[in-house]
């Protein structure tokens, strides 16, 4: 049996105007990500990126071609209907954590059940405490964001993202914030949860982060210059090594 498509896009293009003016950010993007794949998303400033992982995330809408998120035709949907797929089908993570301060990361992790219509979720602490455990901070718990590192508050984001079950996480350089230590760590952590099954796309600048991932599609000019299966993928302690520091 196939495997379940996660994304799909049939040329998917995106032309932003300015008066008279036309930018081309995205041109015929066809893109296949299924179940369990663990994808990079690399390329320069102002090769696309951005706007491809806007449109994948509902938060913009293509000029020309298809969009299926799990299944759903999202070109058709509306304001309403695209905020509830967000909510339901998508876990986000960022760059800066967009935690909510003076809370704790039990309480920022509890608020997309929040905002969850499904039913699925009657006991919101509960799946907010297992989604802290899934990423190492079954003991800061009732920490307040402000007293968290860097790596902690962003795994506290990453389990915010986990919460809901999502289809897929998508990552837009979640490390950017992050020294090179905890870089490797929430890196290693995403191979954990693909591992267990999460499908994870990660937008990110740094080559050395791209490795832990399965599969690279490269793009350029708002096109996709390679996709191609990660071949020597790196690990926690073969990253670790290369800076010099030991395994903790």
């Amino acid at each position: 049996m196939a495997n379940k498509k996660v994304i799909e896009t049939k040329n998917l293009s995106k032309v932003f105007k300015n008066g008279d003016i036309e930018v081309h950010a995205l041109t015929s993007i066809n893109m296949v990500i299924e179940v369990g794949e663990f994808v990079a998303i690399m390329g320069a400033s102002g090769s696309g990126k951005s706007t491809l992982l806007n449109i994948l995330g509902c938060l913009d809408k293509p000029s020309e071609g298809d969009y299926y998120l799990d299944g759903v035709h999202v070109n058709k949907l509306n304001k309403n209907e695209l905020a509830a797929i967000r909510n339901q089908k998508i876990g986000f993570i960022f760059q800066s954590y967009n935690l909510l301060s003076r809370t704790t990361a039990l309480e920022n992790v509890e608020l997309p059940l929040v905002y969850n219509r499904t039913g699925k979720f009657l006991n919101p602490a509960a799946h907010a405490k297992m989604a802290l455990e899934k990423v190492g901070l079954g003991n800061r718990i009732y920490h307040k964001t402000n007293e968290l590192s860097g790596g902690e508050q962003q795994r506290v984001a990453i389990a915010r993202a986990l919460v809901n079950d999502p289809a897929i996480i998508l990552s837009d350089e979640a490390t950017g914030n992050l020294d090179s230590k905890a870089s490797i760590e929430v890196a290693d952590l995403f191979v954990k949860l693909n591992d267990q099954g999460k499908t994870i796309m990660m937008i990110t600048h740094e080559p050395e982060i791209a490795q832990f991932a399965k599969r690279m599609i490269y793009l350029r000019d708002g096109r996709i210059l390679t996709d191609e299966p990660i071949k020597n993928r790196s690990t926690k302690e073969s990253a670790l090594l290369e800076l010099g520091l030991t395994v903790s």
